[in-house]
Order: C-alpha cells, then sequence, then structure tokens
C-alpha cells in the first residue's frame, strides 16, 4: 500500500520522480549540474548512476558532522532513485554522450 501525501500523489509518485527524496535531491543537488563541467561525459548510464550516489554522499558528509542528523540524511539519501537522476540528466545533456553515440555508429 502506498502513503499519500497529498491529493493525487503517492510516495512512489512526486512531480514526474520516483519519489519525494529522488525528486529533492535531484532539485537541491544536480538541478542544471551540467555533466560536461563535472567531467562526467561519456559515461554509462551505470556509472554515471553510482558517480551521483557518490557526490551525493560526499555533499553529505562535507556539510554535516557525526550524530543523529548525519543519521536521518543518510536514511533519506538511501531512498533516492539515482538511476532516474541519471537518465535525466542524459536526456538534458544529450551533447555530453554525442561523443560516445557517434563513436558507437563508426
Amino acid at each position: 500500500m502506498l502513503q499519500s501525501i497529498g491529493k493525487g500523489k503517492t510516495m512512489s509518485d512526486y512531480n514526474g520522480w520516483t519519489n519525494y527524496e529522488t525528486w529533492r535531491v535531484n532539485l537541491e543537488i544536480f538541478d542544471g549540474m551540467d555533466p560536461t563541467d563535472m567531467g562526467w561525459s561519456g559515461l554509462t548510464l551505470y556509472n554515471l548512476k553510482e558517480v551521483l550516489k557518490e557526490y551525493a554522499n560526499e555533499a553529505l558528509e562535507t556539510g554535516c558532522s557525526e550524530g543523529l542528523a548525519l543519521d536521518y540524511a543518510r536514511a533519506f539519501l538511501s531512498s533516492v532513485d539515482f538511476y532516474s537522476i541519471a537518465r535525466s540528466m542524459m536526456d538534458a545533456y544529450p551533447e555530453a554522450w554525442a561523443d560516445e553515440t557517434e563513436e558507437e555508429e563508426a
């Protein structure tokens, strides 16, 4: 059973994202971030997902000291669908992966 969080919304659907956690992390950490500027262009979807997850965890640990708040923040991140964020980033910046596609077609 899905928990309702508002009229017509459930915990598994939030503003077009998998869940609230995914939407919030994408909005607060990754929104508008150019993968080329970060050195992430050309990564596979799986590798980009892993890099995004690591980046979010590093951002969290940089901004929080040990304790209850960090524990809650880690629990929050464990619900994030980094695959969806990676896919969205690839869709938003297709030029970052254009060279890889062209090489595969040649």
